[in-house]
């Protein structure tokens, strides 16, 4: 089975957001960790407890960004794409039934970061879409049967008429039920070791 695809936008984000985690984030949360202990009583000390449980979440997300980054191959352009639907397209695409109009991009799963209009390359749409033509039509299957689709408009540099949605933040903010599992293993983490793993991250197979 091959690596998931990701637009080099997408993974240049992923990359972003592990060196703010791990660079910015991380230390302060610690430093506030460390404050807070040295108050005295941990087990009511509601500003340790709470950083406890975030810097869980933060080292949490980090393992998850190192091991995406290590394994998700970027797929750049090629001209050759040009007038046909593939990865990173965005498309528009009318309803054959009502006339209704979508407007599309088609990504890696780990890119979409909550944009309704950003869909996954393995989802029954982008499938139906991938290789079709301006003018083509694409059969898609839905909960309530078949729907057609026709291909107005395809491009790979974003487009005037293609209106991206506002990107959701991603709330690394403890609220998990599970989450005292992390705090838990988040107490034995080796500092140096996670410092190795990443660096080993930012090198590229």
């Amino acid at each position: 089975m091959g690596k998931p695809y990701i637009t080099r936008e997408g993974y240049d984000a992923l990359h972003a957001e592990l060196d703010y985690l791990w660079l910015e984030k991380r230390p302060d949360v610690t430093q506030k960790v460390s404050w807070a202990a040295s108050l005295g009583d941990r087990s009511e000390n509601a500003d340790y407890q709470y950083n406890k449980r975030l810097l869980a979440q933060i080292d949490r997300r980090v393992r998850y960004l190192r091991k995406c980054l290590n394994t998700l191959q970027v797929i750049e352009h090629n001209r050759q794409q040009d007038g046909r639907v593939f990865f990173g397209a965005y498309v528009e695409i009318e309803a054959d039934d009502d006339g209704s109009i979508l407007q599309l991009r088609i990504v890696g799963g780990d890119e979409i970061f909550g944009r309704s209009n950003y869909i996954s390359i393995d989802s029954p749409m982008a499938r139906a879409l991938l290789g079709k033509s301006e003018g083509d039509d694409a059969s898609v299957k839905t909960p309530k049967g078949e729907r057609l689709w026709y291909v107005n408009k395809i491009s790979y540099v974003k487009p005037e008429w293609f209106e991206e949605q506002k990107m959701q933040t991603k709330d690394i903010e403890p609220d998990d039920d599970d989450i005292k599992a992390d705090v838990e293993a988040a107490a034995d983490l080796d500092p140096k070791a996670l410092e190795q793993a990443y660096l080993k991250s930012m090198v590229k197979e």
